[in-house]
């Protein structure tokens, strides 16, 4: 692959995940395959809409169709799952997209079931890469583990960034 269909690959992939909607079909489908019917009843969208979402993500590698199967009523299905290539995949403006998904996904949820932290930390330079790179290796070592089939599913959400209002002596 030369330079120019590497840069028009990641231009897509960076489009693919640019929608709020796509980012949560590759959430329900993390841990079981779901059909374009399935994910549309799930989302409350049109199927029409959902597939083209479905085949954007297909197209870009962030979903795999698994093998056709049958419906309730006989009816060929084709479940799709997600491929995992959506893990750190870089995107521009990607931080403000995973915030209105995290904002969709909490919606509506009961203020028991959510639990937030949110400090102020003074790091150098040095001490924010620390907490950046442990940070990631944490939740990376989550991600490679197998889901433990008795588990329940929970979203992960966390932000660092810098403080927009920091002390007097410190702007």
């Amino acid at each position: 692959m030369d330079a120019t269909d590497a840069d028009a690959e990641l231009l897509a992939r960076g489009r693919a995940l640019s929608s709020p909607l796509r980012l949560r079909v590759l959430r329900l489908c993390a841990f079981e395959a779901r059909t374009n019917k399935e994910l549309a009843e799930l989302l409350e969208v049109n199927p029409g809409t959902m597939l083209h979402h479905v085949r954007t993500l297909v197209q870009t590698g962030f979903l795999a169709a698994e093998p056709e199967r049958a419906g309730a009523t006989g009816a060929r299905e084709i479940p799709y799952r997600a491929t995992g290539l959506s893990w750190r995949t870089e995107f521009p403006g990607g931080s403000r997209v995973l915030v209105d998904v995290f904002l969709e996904q909490i919606d509506g949820l009961d203020p028991d079931e959510l639990q937030t932290t949110w400090l102020g930390l003074k790091l150098s330079d040095e001490r924010k890469e620390e907490l950046e790179r442990r940070l990631f290796e944490l939740v990376t070592e989550f991600k490679e583990r197998e889901p433990d089939p008795d588990g329940r599913p929970y979203s992960l959400f966390t932000a660092l960034h810098p403080d927009r209002n920091p002390p007097a002596g410190e702007r």
